[in-house]
C-alpha cells in the first residue's frame, strides 16, 4: 500500500538520460550452467542475443558456429537463469520507503523511537516524520499494539504517522491526530467500512488504524513532490536491479502515476518490465483513456489488470476468517467491502477486459473472492482471464481445487510463510494450518503459483523468496526440516514461479519468462549454482549481473 495518495503529476521531473549501452549489439554468452526454464530444453551451454532478443539457445559449438564475429560473454563457472520476476511487489511503495524512516527490524517500541529520533534530524521544521516497518509482533514487550502515547513523549508537537511492516495497520501521536482534526480527548470516531479505530477503555483514540480507518489520518499528510516521487523511483531501481529483477507486477498503481513511469521510460531510465494493476476507483477511466499500454511496444510498462482488496492482514488481526482468531475470541477480521459489491467491481473490471488480482488472505476473504469470480465468470465470460488471488494465504482445504476448477492463478509469496511462521499458528489455531501457506497443496491440485515478495512488506530479494519456498526456513535455516516442511516446493518449481510463471501471471510469458529464441534477452548472472548447492549455501548466492534487453543494468563492483 502507497504511503501517499497520488494526484496526476502537472510537473514531471526530468529523468537524466541512460548511459549508452556497452554491451556488444550482438553477442554469445556462455557459462557453466545455464537455466533455460524451457521445457524442451532445461538447460543450455550458450545461447545468442541480437539486437535484445535471443537468436539461438543450444551447445556452445552450435551457438557459435556462423557467428565467430559476434562478441562474447564468458561467465565461467557462474550460472544464467532468465531474468527474475517478482509477481507481487510495489515499486513506488519501495521507494517511498525508502524516503523515510526504516523500522523493519525494530525489536521494541525504544528501538523504533531511537531510530525516528536519527531520522528526525533530517527533516526541516514542521516536516511530518514518517516511517515504515514496525510489527508488535517482534516486540519483547507483549502488547497486542502500541499507542499513541509511546511517541508523545518524544515527538510532542511534530506529527508522527508510522505504517505497519505489511501496510495494514498505521500509528500516530497526538499531534498527528490533532492535524487530522481528530479529537484526541473526546470519544473514538466509528469504524469505517473495512477499517477498525483501536480505542482505550475509555472510548478514546489510541492512536492506531486498521485498514480504512487509516484514511482518517492520511487525508491530512503533505503531499510530496514530483521530485520526491522520481527520487523514489530511483532508489527503488537502485534496489530491483542489484537482487536481479527484470520485472515487477506493481499491485495498485494509480493512473497519476502512468506519466512519470513513461517520462522515465522515454529518457532511458526504467531498468525494469512493470505489470500494472490500476486501482478500483479508476476502471471507467482507464478503459477509455489507456487502451494503448496493452500492447505497450517498450514492454517496460503494461497495464492491463485491477488490484481490488478483500481482506486485511493476519498480523494485524484485519484477515477475514470463518471463525474466531483463536488468540482474539469474538474477532473475525474484515471485510474490506460488501460481497455483493466485490461481486459488482470484479464483473465490471471482467467485461472492461481486465485482469482481476484480489488481494486475500483469510480463509473467509478467499471463499468470498472465489464466489465472487465465480459468479463474474458465469456472467461475463471471464475477458481476458488469467484472474488471481494474491497472496492466498490462508484458504480452506475444500476451496483448495476451486482455484484449478476456475483457472485462477494463486499469487503468493514464500517470504511471508517464515516472517509469519512464529505466531502464525497463534493466530489459527493447528487446525487451519493445513490450508495456510499451502503451496504444495495448490502445485499439487494443478494450480499455476505466480512467486513474489509484496517488496517492502518483505525484502524485494527473490533469492529469499527461492530459498523460503525450497527450505520453509528462515535465513537461519530455522526450523529444522521446514515450518509445516511438506508444503515446501521443488527449485525447479520455485524457479518457475519467479520467470515463466509470474511472466504467464502478467500475459507476457511470450516475452519473457525463459531463455528461448525470440524472446526478450533478460537474464540474470548467479554466483553459484543456486539449483544444485546444499539449501543451506542457496542465501550465500550473488547477483552478479542484470540484464534487460540483452543490456546490462546492474553488474556487481567485483
Amino acid at each position: 500500500m502507497l504511503a501517499h495518495k497520488i494526484a496526476p503529476l502537472a510537473t514531471l521531473p526530468v529523468f537524466a538520460a541512460a548511459q549508452p549501452a556497452t554491451a556488444p549489439a550482438r553477442y554469445v554468452v556462455h557459462a557453466a550452467h545455464i537455466y533455460t526454464v524451457d521445457a524442451t530444453r532445461p538447460m543450455a551451454e550458450a545461447f545468442a542475443v541480437d539486437g535484445g532478443r535471443i537468436v539461438a539457445v543450444g551447445t556452445e559449438a552450435d551457438v557459435a558456429s556462423g557467428r565467430e564475429g559476434w562478441g562474447r560473454l564468458d561467465f565461467g563457472r557462474q550460472t544464467v537463469v532468465p531474468g527474475l520476476i517478482d509477481a507481487h511487489g510495489h515499486l513506488m511503495g519501495l521507494g517511498l520507503s525508502l524516503l523515510q524512516a526504516d523500522l523493519v527490524g525494530t525489536t521494541s517500541k525504544a528501538d523504533v523511537i531511537d531510530r525516528l529520533r536519527a531520522f528526525e534530524a533530517t527533516l526541516a521544521s514542521g516536516d511530518w516524520l514518517t516511517g515504515r516497518g514496525w510489527d508488535q509482533n517482534d516486540w519483547a514487550d507483549g502488547e497486542p499494539f502500541p499507542t499513541r502515547a509511546d511517541l508523545d513523549a518524544a515527538f510532542p508537537d511534530r506529527p508522527v504517522w508510522l505504517s505497519r511492516i505489511d501496510g495494514h495497520a498505521d500509528w500516530a501521536n497526538t499531534a498527528a491526530l490533532r492535524a487530522a482534526g481528530l479529537d484526541p480527548d473526546a470519544p473514538a470516531p466509528s469504524d469505517p467500512d473495512g477499517g477498525q479505530v483501536l480505542r482505550d477503555a475509555s472510548g478514546r483514540l489510541t492512536g492506531v488504524f486498521v485498514d480504512a480507518a487509516a484514511g482518517l489520518v492520511e487525508r491530512a499528510v503533505p503531499p510530496l513532490a514530483p521530485d520526491d516521487y522520481a527520487e523514489a523511483l530511483r532508489r527503488a531501481f537502485a534496489r530491483t536491479t542489484r537482487f536481479g529483477l527484470t520485472g515487477v507486477h506493481e499491485a495498485g498503481i494509480p493512473m497519476g502515476l502512468f506519466p512519470l513511469y513513461q517520462a522515465a521510460i522515454a529518457a532511458g531510465a526504467f531498468p525494469i518490465r512493470v505489470y500494472a494493476m490500476i486501482t478500483p476507483d479508476e476502471i471507467a477511466a482507464f478503459c477509455e483513456t489507456y487502451p494503448e499500454m496493452l500492447t505497450d511496444p517498450s514492454g517496460r510498462l503494461v497495464a492491463r489488470a485491477l488490484k481490488l482488496y478483500a481482506d486485511g492482514a493476519l498480523g494485524s488481526r484485519g484477515a477475514a476468517l470463518l471463525a474466531d482468531y483463536s488468540d482474539d475470541p469474538g474477532n473475525h477480521g474484515l471485510l474490506m467491502r460488501d460481497p455483493a459489491a466485490l461481486q459488482a467491481i470484479v464483473t465490471e473490471a471482467m467485461r472492461c477486459g481486465l485482469q482481476v488480482s484480489t488481494h486475500a488472505i483469510g480463509d473467509r476473504g478467499n471463499r468470498e473472492v472465489l464466489d465472487a469470480y465465480a459468479a463474474a465468470l458465469s456472467e461475463t465470460g471471464g475477458g481476458p482471464g488469467r484472474h488471481r488471488i494474491e497472496h492466498a494465504q490462508i484458504v480452506a482445504l475444500e476451496d483448495i481445487p476451486r482455484f484449478a476448477d476456475l483457472g485462477i492463478l494463486a499469487s503468493v509469496q514464500p517470504t511471508h510463510a517464515t516472517s509469519d511462521m512464529p505466531w502464525a499458528e497463534t493466530r489459527l489455531g493447528p487446525d487451519r494450518l493445513r490450508g495456510a501457506y499451502a503451496w504444495r497443496r495448490f502445485a499439487d491440485a494443478g494450480v499455476r503459483l505466480a512467486l513474489g515478495s509484496d517488496f517492502p512488506v518483505e525484502s524485494a530479494d527473490p533469492l529469499l523468496g527461492f530459498h523460503a519456498a525450497v527450505t520453509r526456513q528462515d535465513a537461519a535455516g530455522q526450523p529444522v526440516g521446514g515450518w509445516t516442511g511438506n508444503q515446501a516446493l521443488t527449485r525447479a518449481e520455485a524457479l518457475r514461479g519467479f520467470t515463466l510463471d509470474a511472466a504467464y501471471a502478467g500475459f507476457m510469458e511470450d516475452e519473457v519468462g525463459s531463455l528461448e529464441v525470440g524472446k526478450r534477452a533478460d537474464f540474470v548472472v548467479l554466483s553459484q549454482d543456486l539449483m544444485r548447492v546444499p539449501p543451506e549455501e542457496i542465501l550465500a548466492t550473488r547477483v552478479v549481473a542484470t540484464y534487460l534487453d540483452g543490456v546490462a543494468v546492474y553488474e556487481a563492483e567485483d
